[in-house]
Formats: structure tokens, C-alpha cells, sequence
């Protein structure tokens, strides 16, 4: 489906324009709200250039509350325009009265065309003021069912075909040293047994063969098969919610070991089966220090120890 380069969002006070408005910007939309019809025709007379030329698609919020609203002369104007050859398409929130009286109630908000009477007359003056704009409506979406997330899925997939995948990162970091603020999922990787209190492996890092070997080896190993199943499952499913940005931490008790190797090979496993997740090694360079590691099991201690 090819993207329109303006679109007009209009619809019934509390249908869900504002959430529309919004989604659309987080699509990289350009986005106007209610402007003066008199600078909305200035506006229009400068539609959007052809997507080839690198513009934003632009969107207009237009409703009844706009001084001098008249649908049919807007509708006029929509024509002219795409008689000059820009592509221009509208969008209607529809929604049932009695759900509108609910959500104004739910807000106590007056509705903007009955604010000395009961929502229910504005919202029938309303309708029929933007009956002309619905029924030419080349988009119509009823929220009346709808929760905001659930428009705001919609939207995405009707106007969202400019939305690149999410932004997926991978890191590791050492619990000694805090958890990272921007993680969306973090998954602690200290029940694996600690190449820290190997002599020989402490100086080497998750990235060495012999380290990722050591881990491996641990029985409990085998659950990073379910984890990194977990996130497969995941991460569409935050794409499909709109998240531009996601963050996968694994976390170790110094953040050079054990958490350094799985998150390589949880970037590995994603990039096999299409993603292409960034990896950052937080921790990695940062001193270590047995006071961090707490005290290693009674055969650890040993190889510690050289004996």
C-alpha cells in the first residue's frame, strides 16, 4: 500500500483524534492540529512534495471546533488538490454516542459543542456537522471497541509501511555496577557457575573461546535455549506495539564473563533468523575485582588458589 502524502484527521470529539495525531508523529509524520482555516488554506496550497524528494508525509487535524469549519468547502479544496496530482486521502474517527458520553464523563470534560448542556447534544450536533466528512472518508475507523493501544495498532498498520524495524540492542553489564536504565527485558546470568574464580579464565573475557567453553559446560547452560526462545516470541510482538527502540541486558555479577558471552550469542541467534541487533559490551573493560564476585564455591576456591 502506497502511503499518501496528506492525509486530513478529522472525526467526533473524543473519537481519538489527538491519539491518531500523535501515533502518526511517532511514524515520522508531520503533524498540524486545528489551525485557522485561513492559514489551513495556506497550508494546502503547499502540499507535500513527492516522497521521492525526501518530504514527510504531512497530516492535518481538522473538527467542528475549527473557526469557519465547513466540510464541504474543505472537501472542494481536498479535490482541487488531487486534480494537481498530490496524493490526498482523509481519515474519520467514528464512535458510538453513548461510548462518547461515557469517555467524556469517565474525563470530566464538557464536550466543545455543548458546554451549558448534556454531552449527548453536542455530540448530535457534532455528527451531523461532520456528516459530509464521513461519508467521503477514505479512511473510517470506528474506536468505539477500541482501547488506545489498540487504535494505535491499527494506525500503524494502515500509515506505517515509513517505519523501519525497531532499533534492537543487545548489551551486557555486571550487576556490581548497576542496572541500565534503558533495558526493556534484563535477564540475570549469575545461576551460571562464574569463570571468575578460574585462575587462568578470570583474566580472559566472555568473548574468548575457553570462557564461553567453561559457561557452556554448566548443566544449568541449557536454559539460555528457553531465553533466547522467549525473546523470538517477544520482539514482535513489541514491534507490533510501535516500540522504535528495544533493549535486550544480560546481566553477570562483573559484567565480563558470563553475561559478555550469552549476549553474543543471543545477537547471533537474532541476526539467524533476520534481525540485526547492535551489540555493547558495557562492562567489559571495567576493573575486576574479587570484593565484587562475592565468594566463590569450595572447587573454584581451589583453582583460585593454584591447588
Amino acid at each position: 500500500m502506497t502511503l499518501p502524502r496528506l492525509l486530513l484527521v478529522t472525526g467526533l470529539s473524543g473519537a481519538g483524534k489527538t491519539t491518531a495525531l500523535k501515533t502518526l508523529e511517532d511514524l515520522g509524520w508531520e503533524t498540524v492540529d486545528n489551525l485557522p482555516l485561513a492559514l489551513l488554506d495556506r497550508l494546502l496550497a503547499t502540499a507535500p512534495a513527492p516522497a521521492s524528494e525526501g518530504e514527510r508525509p504531512l497530516a492535518l487535524g481538522i473538527d467542528a471546533r475549527t473557526r469557519g469549519f465547513d466540510p464541504d468547502a474543505l472537501l472542494e479544496r481536498l479535490g482541487r488538490l488531487r486534480e494537481t496530482g498530490t496524493d490526498a486521502a482523509t481519515l474519520f474517527l467514528d464512535c458510538s454516542g453513548a461510548e462518547l458520553v461515557r469517555r467524556f464523563s469517565g474525563t470530566r470534560r464538557r464536550h466543545p459543542l455543548a458546554l451549558d448542556r448534556p454531552a449527548a447534544d453536542g455530540i448530535a450536533r457534532e455528527r451531523e456537522l461532520l456528516g459530509p466528512m464521513r461519508r467521503a472518508a477514505t479512511h473510517l475507523i470506528d474506536t468505539t471497541d477500541l482501547s488506545t493501544n489498540a487504535l494505535q495498532a491499527e494506525l500503524r498498520t494502515r500509515f506505517g509501511e515509513a517505519e523501519g524495524a525497531p532499533t534492537l540492542t543487545v548489551m551486557s553489564f555486571g550487576y556490581s555496577r548497576g542496572l541500565p536504565r534503558s533495558a526493556d527485558l534484563v535477564f540475570d546470568m549469575r545461576f551460571l557457575r562464574n569463570p571468575h574464580w578460574d585462575r587462568i579464565l578470570r583474566p580472559k573475557t566472555g568473548l574468548d573461546q575457553a570462557v564461553a567453553d567453561y559457561v557452556a559446560a554448566d548443566p544449568a547452560y541449557e536454559a539460555v535455549e528457553r531465553i533466547e526462545s522467549l525473546i523470538e516470541l517477544l520482539l514482535p510482538r513489541y514491534a507490533v506495539e510501535g516500540k522504535s527502540y528495544i533493549t535486550l541486558a544480560f546481566g553477570c555479577t562483573g559484567g565480563r564473563h558470563r553475561s559478555v558471552h550469552i549476549a553474543e550469542r543471543v545477537a547471533a541467534r537474532l541476526r539467524s533468523t533476520g534481525f540485526s541487533p547492535t551489540v555493547f559490551h558495557r562492562d567489559l573493560a571495567a576493573a575486576t575485582h574479587d570484593s565484587f564476585e562475592g565468594q566463590p564455591p569450595g572447587p573454584a576456591r581451589e583453582r583460585t588458589e593454584g591447588r
